[in-house]
């Protein structure tokens, strides 16, 4: 971080094209005093996304009473030059890609939900997401080399895994809302307030789990089981169910949590029992189109916008690292020491101090058991994505696809391989030349 203009930071936005995440960013951005005077640069490849990002920055600026300089940039190294802080929303390939990623599975009888962390959908969505990750560490690298690096790009525990190892950048950290909303929702099951209770997490991106729950030092969790007793509908969610059977309740939603698992998502009644939406994900990309098209066509004829913060962790990290203003949250790192009985190689959530010093990940020692069981599976898997790319081995990434755990449940091994031929070929340029090849089954 340079001392030159400490309360007027150079933040880019690289991804600037994601509106609807970049408005609720920047609205969070805005509400610290200390950030209303920050350099706001926003990229995208998109000219009209990229335009319609910096017509929303501008208005929100307005509504929040700042004064910022925004800048737009179709040329990402322009952007990221003197940055102080890079925020990366890459989707990579957007809508086409990710209904790729959900229709040539579902031709092969595999049944996905969301599709972006783990599975085939999450493998694919990683490897065309690497080239563009190696480009730009070494463009911050070169052009704003103390920069911290804030990644909210799914899949997150691969792609922060692949910056560790690929670009040598060390001031990295992935950034996701489920801990935070999650405890959010169970203080409302709970009907406590959230301001008034103390918890703990840590595990792996959308497979974290609360290790702790209080409230004025009272345990909650056996509140929490007497409301599951009481009420059927709750044990018909995913997580209640991998909550009763596992001691500790995961930190993502129901249609994340199936998809990890090999228990649920190949059997009919399962389906059933639980309501799992197969295929939800693309029906959440198509409103997300027109959420941005309602903003731009917004913006367009000077209608009014709503603008809400989001609660997000990158701006909470950027108020406190300016102003020294110490907070907790929750981050994605490589797991040196942190989590014992987890690869020290792979990325792992767990709480974060932040401060004028930086990040300070926190160490959490050991997971019960059966928690890091799933979790080192889902960081095999994980592992064997990021190999494909630095070792530029297309066997790992079918070796990735046979120890995910809801596709070996789904598909004999001969039918995983093919159905990694015909991602390779469907997503095409996307990914690097190394991994283009098609090797049969």
């Amino acid at each position: 971080m340079s001392t030159a203009q400490p309360t007027a930071p150079k933040i880019t936005f690289v991804g600037a094209g994601s509106v609807v995440f970049t408005q609720g960013l920047l609205a969070d951005l805005f509400a610290f005093d200390e950030l209303k005077s920050a350099h706001i640069a926003l990229h995208d490849i998109d000219p009209e996304r990229l335009s319609t990002a910096r017509a929303a920055a501008e208005y929100i600026a307005a509504e929040r009473g700042a004064r910022p300089r925004v800048t737009a940039h179709a040329d990402r190294r322009e952007a990221l030059a003197g940055s102080d802080f890079v925020i990366n929303i890459v989707q990579v390939g957007m809508r086409e890609a990710t209904r790729t990623d959900f229709e040539v599975p579902a031709g092969y009888g595999l049944r996905q939900t969301i599709g972006d962390t783990l599975g085939v959908g999450g493998i694919f969505r990683a490897l065309r997401t690497f080239p563009l990750l190696r480009e730009l560490g070494r463009d911050i690298a070169e052009l704003c080399p103390d920069a911290w690096l804030l990644n909210y790009t799914n899949p997150m525990a691969m792609n922060v895994q692949y910056l560790a190892e690929a670009t040598g950048l060390t001031r990295v950290v992935g950034l996701c809302h489920s801990v935070y909303w999650t405890v959010q929702g169970l203080c409302e099951l709970l009907k406590v307030p959230y301001e008034e209770v103390t918890y703990r997490a840590a595990g792996v991106n959308h497979q974290a789990w609360v290790l702790r729950l209080e409230h004025g030092g009272e345990d909650l969790y056996p509140r929490l089981d007497a409301l599951i007793a009481e009420d059927g509908q709750l044990r018909r969610r995913v997580r209640v169910d991998m909550y009763r059977r596992l001691g500790a309740y995961p930190t993502e939603t129901s249609e994340h949590s199936c998809e990890y698992v090999p228990w649920y998502l190949h059997h009919d009644g399962e389906i059933e029992r639980l309501r799992l939406p197969v295929g939800a994900y693309l029906d959440i990309v198509d409103e997300n189109v027109a959420e941005y098209e309602r903003t731009r066509d917004a913006l367009s004829c000077g209608a009014p916008l709503t603008v809400e913060g989001t609660m997000e962790y990158a701006p909470q990290i950027i108020h406190s690292i300016v102003t020294g203003t110490p907070r907790t949250v929750y981050g994605n790192v490589p797991n040196h020491g942190l989590i014992d009985n987890l690869p020290a190689h792979g990325a792992v959530e767990v709480p974060c101090l932040v401060d004028a010093s930086g990040i300070q990940p926190t160490r959490i020692g050991a997971l019960p058991p059966q928690l890091a069981a799933l979790n080192r599976t889902y960081l095999s898997t994980t592992d064997l994505v990021v190999r494909a790319a630095t070792e530029d081995d297309p066997r790992h990434i079918r070796h990735a696809a046979m120890t995910d755990p809801a596709t070996a449940a789904a598909l004999p091994v001969e039918r995983i391989w093919e159905l990694c031929d015909a991602m390779v070929r469907a997503h095409g340029d996307r990914l690097q030349p190394g991994l283009r090849a098609v090797l049969g089954s």
